[in-house]
């Protein structure tokens, strides 16, 4: 594994070089291996779905089906494992990351091949488990992905790896989305199915095809001064396990936002009457993110005293957990003393603006689009969009540096909700909805890649996967928060536009823009259209004026970070 630089930077490349690194063995082993992590995240969490309703199950059971994907929000609560153990036989001929990456692809691909065998009408239940295979397996090959993505490319090139991995992940989108749908309705769900399982050669491939890693650092636990005491140990194992998963089930069900699981068992123990009051307040909107919220707070409680040693007592348990579970967090905040806070800000509020806009398609329809106009722009030219934003941002991190292109890319998300802005003034104009989505995405693009990379540098050796896990699984959690709030700032704007009140001129911005702009959702808010329409434009500018939190972060890292700290030794990378 590639050990931390105490070299001079590497000298900056022209403009040749810096698009040359996006040909390099490594960054098409990235698109390869990026595919591979896409594929069976979309196949689970949206395709799956489609081919449920086409069985004629329920939309309550679809939904619950949707829960095979909670690994993926607390995946960095057996990264450890990940960290620490060896594969029999493959760790010695591939190397760490690349044997876990193996065996999870061979997981992900005997799920999906046994799902393709089966039907959801008459053996749902085997669907599910092997789903839930699939999302197990899916996300500790996120895991070991990131991990190897960080470890195989120096500081420099993190962008373009990063770049590669959304591209092919977004490639993936397309195969396990329109492809797999497409093949549903021309052959059969099942066949559809097993075409996907063969795909994940490609991730195989990626995995043959990489580099041999460096010598994987593994930290050693140290219990020798505690005494060996199976008889206790082993009651004490099942106990924290047991509480730990507890905990990880309460803290995925507020990440992802979704408490079948804890709504489900609590109606087996008799107490259906509880368990609907719960769901109810859990999904309530706007208020219901509160309650997700503190289901977050409270699973990293308890997974935290699940790993915790019983006070006054060393025991075995007690002490690996510990260790492994809090040693990678402990080594983070020493490592960086007083900027850990603020580094960790920054990341939960780098996108912030971004995060906000989750009332988009309202607003289109609004305006007056349709909604096949509105896939057409979102879809066919959003995507291309992104992945240009995508590719300038590993751009620019090899160009400018790091720190320099993380700070550019703060400015992306604010300056690009100023143009829906302008979008809302425009009303139904095609040509003003396709500048608009396509600077929003490639802005977007652009600040998720820098993102990305300076998440891949906070890490050290030997916690790589631990570290990223959990900046990938938290990242989003402050905008989540802000994002409850968005229609409720349109409404309230629009009403105290046309009761006269401070945002009242700017209703004269609407005085050209086409009559039937906003006049249908006008009159089911109770409000004139340009009033409704001042009301986008003052939630625009406030996802604007909150995106400058994460601009004056990135300065203030970027001005606090040591220089040796994003140094780049390139004759430490592994050769390629």
């Amino acid at each position: 594994m590639t050990t931390e630089s105490q070299a001079a930077p590497a000298p900056k490349r022209g403009a040749l070089q810096s698009l040359a690194v996006y040909l390099e063995r490594r960054s098409l082993v990235m698109l390869a291996l990026g595919f591979a992590s896409g594929l069976p995240n979309l196949l689970i969490f949206d395709t799956l779905s489609a081919w449920m309703r086409d069985a004629g199950l329920s939309l309550e059971t679809i939904a619950f089906l949707s829960l095979a994907t909670l690994a993926y929000s607390f995946k960095f609560l057996w990264a450890p494992l990940i960290d620490r153990t060896k594969v029999p036989g493959l760790t010695k001929w591939l190397g760490h990351r690349r044997s876990w990456m193996l065996v999870a692809q061979a997981a992900i691909m005997i799920g999906l091949w046994l799902m393709a065998g089966g039907n959801p009408a008459t053996n749902l239940g085997l669907i599910a488990l092997f789903a839930v295979v699939v999302g197990f397996a899916g996300a500790t090959q996120d895991i070991v992905i990131d991990a190897w993505r960080i470890e195989a490319a120096g500081q420099e090139k993190q962008g373009v790896m990063a770049a590669a991995y959304q591209w092919g992940w977004r490639l993936a989108n397309v195969a396990a989305g329109a492809a797999a749908l497409a093949l549903a309705e021309v052959i059969s769900w099942n066949m559809s199915y097993a075409i996907m399982a063969l795909l994940m050669l490609i991730g195989v491939a990626g995995v043959l095809g990489a580099p041999r890693e460096a010598q994987h650092e593994i930290r050693p636990i140290h219990a020798e001064d505690i005494p060996s005491r199976p008889a206790f140990e082993i009651p004490e194992w099942f106990a924290r396990l047991a509480v730990l998963v507890f905990g990880a089930l309460v803290l995925g069900s507020g990440l992802s936002g979704n408490v079948a699981i804890i709504t489900d068992a609590m109606a087996r123990l008799g107490q259906t009457g509880a368990a609907e009051g719960f769901k109810a307040a859990w999904e309530a909107k706007p208020w219901g993110v509160f309650a997700q919220i503190a289901g977050v707070v409270v699973g990293g409680t308890i997974i935290f005293l699940a790993a915790c040693p019983v006070p006054g007592v060393q025991t075995r348990p007690g002490r690996y957990l510990g260790v492994a579970l809090g040693e990678p967090f402990r080594e983070f905040f020493a490592r960086f003393g007083g900027l850990a806070a603020l580094i960790l800000a920054t990341i939960c509020l780098y996108r912030l603006s971004d995060f906000v806009l989750n009332i988009m398609n309202p607003f289109y329809q609004d305006l007056g689009f349709s909604k096949i106009e509105i896939a057409e722009i979102r879809k066919v030219f959003g995507i291309p969009m992104t992945m240009l934003g995508v590719g300038l941002g590993g751009f620019a991190v090899v160009r400018l540096g790091l720190l320099r292109a993380l700070v550019v890319g703060a400015f992306a998300g604010p300056l690009s909700n100023l143009v829906f802005a302008w979008l809302a003034t425009q009303g139904a104009s095609m040509s003003a909805l396709t500048i608009a989505i396509g600077v929003d995405n490639i802005a977007g693009g652009f600040s998720g890649t820098c993102l990305i990379a300076y998440m891949s540098s906070l890490t050290s050796a030997g916690f790589t996967a631990t570290q990223y896990a959990l900046f990938s699984s938290l990242y989003s959690l402050p905008g989540k928060l802000v994002a409850s709030q968005s229609g409720r700032i349109v409404e309230g704007a629009a009403a105290s536009a046309d009761a006269g009140g401070v945002f009242a001129a700017l209703k004269a911005l609407f005085a050209a823009t086409p009559a039937e702009a906003y006049a249908a959702a006008a009159a089911k808010s109770g409000v004139t259209a340009q009033a409704l329409g001042a009301g986008y434009v003052v939630f625009f500018l406030y996802s604007a004026l909150i995106g400058v939190i994460g601009v004056v972060l990135a300065f203030m890292v970027a001005a606090k970070t040591p220089k040796d700290e994003t140094a780049t030794d390139a004759a430490a990378e592994p050769a390629v």
